[in-house]
């Protein structure tokens, strides 16, 4: 195993969203610098890294002065090109690897994957033609989620058919832009969770527990700790999280979202080789935030606490909502984190916030009487 990064040492970072700015201001506390690629100018990991090489992600050049100046290499998306992270990875580590990346990129590697190592899945079938499509609806009882197999996010790519609302098949999939698609079943499911998960370099394992999480139009709009699930349920996500990690020899931070299902057994919906939006709640409960975490892990440190010290609901602000910033920043109890871009827009990432409460069991152990 590699030893540790010294501080000032530098981690370049794929990527110049909201997750790169959050893992470069964990890296600095830890005294790291930070070097961005990301071709958009004032991104908002930008505004708080060391440097910035402003190219596209897979410009050779950019890539080469990357690996020149950095000690380690993440990223902070998952549509990083697989081929730029494997031509990096011949120049210096990169954290997590590139196989994670491939994974993650296609729906239907991912779920063939997952279902090889034992983790469950809805079912799915592969859909490269209207007629496919029509043999797979048909399969499912006539209903399913029809989504395209790369480049979907926040629920776009996506169509989902159902029995009492018929829809034109080939209206469906002409929409969809005739690309490479998979058809997974509906799933009939109590909640959704999430884990975030760590690896160290060492091969060292630990997870925060897992979140609570409510979507609206596809995009994530709360989670809260602790979720309402069973001991057996959490144990069971995981330890497929640990068997995710373990299977891609990865090193860092990812979440894996699940579906809770009457039974308490869980299906697994998607990964992500990154932090992870319904981890964004480790920042105000945590000590050590999954941000921190992903450092620790790629840097090789030693795995920090996944203990969580409060209850906590986290909130996206998307759009117009973080109009609602001022008036959050005085309220008790709660933790801010704005993302620095300029323009609202529908559906757009603004923010997020945090609010902390004393658990039951706190509230307990520090007046009996209560």
């Amino acid at each position: 195993m590699s030893a540790p990064l010294s501080p000032g040492a530098t981690i370049g970072i794929i990527g110049g969203g909201q997750l790169g700015r959050m893992l470069a201001m964990a890296a600095a506390r830890l005294g790291y610098r930070t070097l961005v690629l990301e071709p958009q100018q004032d991104a908002p990991a930008s505004q708080v890294t060391n440097g910035q090489i402003v190219a596209a992600y897979d410009d050779p050049a950019a890539l080469a002065e990357l690996a020149e100046r950095s000690d380690v290499v993440t990223y902070e998306f998952e549509n990083v090109p697989v081929e730029a992270a494997t031509r990096l990875a011949d120049q210096i580590r990169v954290s997590p690897p590139p196989r994670a990346l491939e994974v993650s990129q296609d729906r239907l590697t991912e779920k063939t994957f997952l279902n090889d190592i034992a983790a469950q899945t809805a079912r799915f079938e592969a859909v490269s033609s209207e007629k496919e499509l029509a043999a797979a609806l048909k399969a499912f009882g006539g209903q399913g989620v029809l989504k395209t197999r790369r480049l979907g996010y926040d629920g776009k790519g996506q169509h989902v058919f159902r029995k009492d609302r018929p829809a034109d098949v080939s209206a469906v999939y002409a929409s969809m832009g005739k690309v490479p698609l998979i058809l997974e079943s509906l799933v009939s499911f109590d909640r959704e969770i999430s884990i975030i998960a760590a690896r160290g370099l060492d091969g060292t394992l630990a997870a925060f527990e897992p979140a609570e999480n409510v979507h609206r139009g596809g995009i994530l709009h709360s989670s809260t700790l602790p979720a309402m699930v069973a001991e057996e349920t959490a144990k069971a996500a995981r330890q497929i999280a640990f068997s995710i990690l373990k299977a891609l020899d990865y090193v860092g931070v990812i979440g894996v979202e699940f579906f809770v299902l009457p039974d308490r057994s869980i299906l697994v919906n998607e990964i992500a080789p990154r932090v992870h939006n319904s981890g964004h709640w480790t920042e105000a409960a945590c000590l050590v935030s999954q941000f921190e975490q992903h450092i620790r892990a790629i840097a090789g440190l030693p795995l920090g606490s996944t203990e969580r010290h409060f209850d906590c609901i986290m909130e996206n602000l998307i759009g117009d909502d973080v109009e609602r910033a001022n008036a959050l920043s005085m309220e008790p109890n709660l933790m801010l984190h704005l993302y620095g871009k300029a323009e609202a827009r529908p559906g757009r990432k603004m923010g997020h916030f945090t609010r902390v409460f004393r658990s039951q069991e706190q509230v307990d152990e520090n007046d009996p009487e209560a």
